[in-house]
């Protein structure tokens, strides 16, 4: 979720200035500081030649995270259809039936999280959580959509810094595209001019009325709230996809990368959660010992704006083999979570 260093593996304090450089020492300090709860997803990788963060080819584009020439594609291949940075999210399998829920997670890592249950949940000023919202029906249809753009020119990639590290998830951006090096939003990606994909209408009207129905269920939980207590509705120009493995993770950030006005308004932020169960931290400082925790499962919509826009915010871990089965049959998606989170810049 953008704003934050935050897609992605870098973990934040307030804002920045655009640039996103870090010394060894000041790496070992923020990695001494996040618990196993929430560990430093800012990580050096061995990268092998395929990789598309290779940091030596970083290094022949003076010091840019990607460049023409990025180990990836031929010489002067324009991204033309090569699906050398092509993931599937869905590929085919033989077979693949879906595991039993691993409820012993909870007891290894001694996690409690708060406020989950059925029904709607209200955990502060313009933040609530819709547990179960989005059909099964649905989550199968953004499934198969986001597979269908996240695998042509403009979708599913890895996205990495200049120094070689790479953010523990694949991403896709629709609107607009952010970058997680400069924390700026543009029409075109560094990694290879691709042109991001419009948001379908139909997510834009499922955006409207999640944030609709919100609003009239604060109401009905606090009948005093006014104007303010409430989620400004907005049609987003802005969706970030992010495809979490088994072992993905998102560290704690803000998302602030987006305009003045949208900030100022107080322009809520979606989130759509489908396939494996996440842990999702937020809080109101930098430090993720401090956070409230709650588990998003498959079909629920978190929904943050107003006061608590600026609130930090992570993941933790992922719980595997939490989707629900016909999720799995229907659309043949990979083990772990997509995420799509709607602003508007």
């Amino acid at each position: 979720m953008p704003g934050h260093n935050r897609h992605g593996n870098r973990s934040v304090s307030g804002k920045s200035d655009g640039k996103i450089k870090q010394t060894n020492a000041e790496r070992k300090m923020k990695s001494k500081i996040v618990t196993d709860g929430l560990q430093s997803v800012l990580k050096n990788v061995k990268l092998d030649d395929n990789d598309e963060c290779n940091s030596k080819n970083s290094n022949k584009n003076g010091g840019k995270p990607y460049g023409k020439d990025d180990g990836n594609r031929e010489s002067g291949d324009k991204d033309n259809g090569s699906n050398k940075m092509r993931f599937d999210i869905c590929p085919k399998r033989d077979n693949v039936k879906p595991k039993a829920p691993s409820l012993f997670l909870y007891k290894v890592r001694g996690n409690q999280p708060k406020h989950k249950g059925k029904g709607n949940v209200y955990f502060r000023p313009v933040m609530v959580l819709m547990n179960n919202y989005i059909s099964i029906e649905d989550q199968i249809s953004i499934v198969k959509t986001c597979r269908e753009l996240g695998v042509n020119n403009g979708g599913f990639y890895q996205p990495c810094y200049s120094d070689g590290s790479k953010l523990n998830l694949k991403m896709m951006c629709l609107g607009k595209n952010w970058d997680p090096e400069t924390k700026l939003y543009s029409e075109t990606r560094p990694v290879d001019n691709a042109e991001s994909h419009p948001i379908p209408e139909v997510f834009h009207d499922m955006v409207i009325k999640a944030l609709q129905d919100s609003n009239a269920y604060i109401m009905n939980q606090v009948p005093e709230a006014n104007v303010g207590a409430l989620n400004p509705l907005m049609v987003p120009d802005i969706c970030i996809v992010n495809f979490y493995s088994e072992s993905g993770k998102l560290g704690f950030h803000q998302d602030e990368d987006e305009s003045e006005m949208s900030l100022k308004k107080g322009l809520p932020v979606v989130s759509f959660s489908i396939g494996d169960s996440a842990e999702f931290l937020y809080g109101e400082t930098w430090n993720p010992d401090d956070a409230e925790k709650v588990i998003l499962e498959s079909g629920d919509v978190l929904i943050f704006g107003g006061k608590s826009r600026h609130i930090f915010h992570g993941v933790s871990y992922i719980l595997p083999d939490t989707a629900q089965t016909s999720l799995i049959e229907s659309t043949d998606m990979r083990p772990g979570r997509l995420n799509l989170t709607f602003r508007k810049y």
